[in-house]
């Protein structure tokens, strides 16, 4: 069995439930990032996901998320992060469960992904693990890894190692696990057989574009996170009045997150529920009490979601949110097909 394949089917053995692998060509870490102006049409992955992203900041859809445009050609030159980078190992973790949130009136409606504990843990562990393998079979390697954590693309190199395609909605879509996948990555400087980039199978569809409650999703592929709920509620800092009037009118009773445009994608009908323990949902996540969660003391809120994704809307996003839900101008969120 080739390296490759022994480290793809270590990832499945370690708890992964998808594995790909992109191949960077062998080519100097640039000086400088690359203009729009001077960049061929035929340019590098590298080189067009950076003016992507650039394109995308310089409209300012990122909205207060000011660490986005901290040296983004890193997020776009792998060998910025890991100098030598000559693979990139991505993964993924189906986090799907097949049940439906309890929408009877006064309460709220949290997110899939933060329905069960904080899953960075667990991918943490399972990228440990997988990495101390690699190591072991080839110990000249140098390698790095991320779960959400660091200056990489992990949805575009995702797509590249054949992993499924980036939606309309933006997000990751598998033929297998619809959107309901958690990424990560390991970088290494082991040449390794490389998979096929996924083709993007979304069609003329526009369901995900028309369900978005806000008109977030300008333009196909494109996301202004002024207007997504799921930036609002969990990482806009700010009182109600800092949000647009029109936008949370839309917000509903959505308190964390927001599944609409995941939940109507067609690719979800083949999803498979995922039997891992950590993303079973709780009494909390997956029927919120708007009343009883709104008096909630920030000792309280920390106690409550000591281990749960929800902590990062931190106790005065999260209190806020319920208010905005319990606006009497509200739309209730659409139900998961």
């Amino acid at each position: 069995m080739s390296l490759t394949a022994t480290i793809k089917s270590e990832a499945l053995q370690a708890g992964f439930d998808a594995v790909g692998i992109i191949q960077l060509p062998l080519t100097p870490s640039p000086a400088h990032p690359p203009d729009i102006r001077d960049v061929p049409s035929d340019a590098s992955t590298t080189n067009t996901l950076y003016l992507r992203l650039q394109e995308w900041l310089q409209q300012g859809f990122h909205a207060t998320m000011d660490w986005m445009t901290r040296s983004p050609h890193k997020r776009s030159h792998p060998t910025l992060v890991l100098p030598g980078c000559r693979s990139i190992i991505s993964l993924a973790i189906n986090y799907f469960i097949d049940e439906l949130p309890d929408e009877r009136p006064g309460n709220g409606r949290i997110a899939r992904y933060a329905w069960g504990k904080d899953y960075h843990h667990l991918f943490k562990r399972r990228l440990k693990k997988l990495n101390a393998i690699i190591h072991r079979l080839a110990p000249e390697a140098q390698t790095k890894w991320y779960a959400d954590t660091g200056p990489i693309m992990e949805k575009a190199w995702a797509q590249e190692a054949g992993l499924g395609w980036i939606g309309k909605h933006s997000n990751l879509v598998s033929s297998e696990y619809g959107s309901w996948l958690l990424l990560g990555e390991i970088l290494t400087t082991l040449e390794l057989e490389r998979d096929l980039p996924g083709t993007d199978l979304c069609g003329s569809c526009t369901l995900c574009i028309n369900a978005c409650p806000t008109g977030a999703i300008v333009e196909p592929y494109v996301v202004n996170a002024e207007k997504c709920i799921s930036y609002i509620t969990i990482e806009h800092r700010g009182a109600e009045e800092t949000i647009s009037p029109e936008v949370r009118k839309n917000i509903g009773n959505r308190i964390f997150g927001c599944d609409d445009c995941l939940d109507i994608c067609p690719f979800n009908h083949r999803s498979v529920p995922t039997a891992e323990s950590t993303f079973q949902p709780s009494e909390v996540t997956i029927a919120p009490k708007l009343s009883a969660l709104q008096t909630l003391s920030p000792e309280c809120f920390s106690m409550m979601f000591q281990n749960s994704p929800i902590r990062r809307a931190k106790h005065e996003g999260f209190i806020r949110n319920i208010r905005m839900a319990q606006e009497p101008t509200h739309v209730t969120a659409v139900k998961p097909q």
